[in-house]
């Protein structure tokens, strides 16, 4: 079951010297255990995502490229039940840095599928980061609550970049432009 927040006192009816003979069956304990699972509903907040290696990218002006990309996101569980029976399971202890290595691994390929198919040139993204946060939010955002019953609060994309040698090469053709 799920209790909401507030204050619960659990109590038993077993009788103990019953509840022992009763319980010969099994090692003279209890076949009926209770678990509590305490789950915060805050919002975790500064949760990041980067992507690992670089992605492939076919730019109208430069042609193919390499970006990276990362930014933070904000999360809160909504559904209790099914985040213990999804993501925690059975485990005692579960932390916020294994749920979000799991989420991270759902965040990178959708942002990947979203860069390839939005056909946005790399000199324009800068000005995207937050439409692409909004698109990502709203894909992003329904799988985790079907998933995992998390609720995605802000999904923000911070920096998209390139290469070091790409950046020297563009910074040369902008110094070019400006000489004339």
């Amino acid at each position: 079951d799920v209790l909401g927040p507030g204050m619960y006192e659990l109590e038993t009816k077993n009788l103990p010297v019953l509840s022992t003979l009763q319980g010969w069956k099994h090692g003279f304990e209890s076949p009926f255990k209770a678990e509590v699972y305490f789950v915060s509903t805050r919002r975790f907040s500064d949760l990041k995502w980067g992507t690992k290696n670089p992605i492939m990218l076919r730019d109208p002006e430069f042609g193919p490229v390499r970006i990276r990309a990362f930014g933070s996101y904000e999360i809160r569980v909504a559904e209790p039940g099914k985040f213990i029976k999804e993501v925690v399971g059975t485990e005692g202890v579960f932390t916020t840095e294994e749920v979000v290595d799991r989420l991270r691994n759902i965040i990178i390929p959708r942002f990947t599928d979203l860069i390839g198919e939005s056909k946005i040139p790399i000199l324009d993204m800068a000005a995207n980061y937050n439409e692409l946060s909004s698109y990502i939010e709203e894909h992003v955002g329904g799988e985790f609550n079907d998933m995992y019953g998390l609720h995605v609060t802000k999904m923000l994309v911070e920096n998209i970049s390139l290469p070091p040698a790409v950046e020297e090469a563009l910074d040369k053709r902008t110094s070019m432009g400006v000489i004339g």
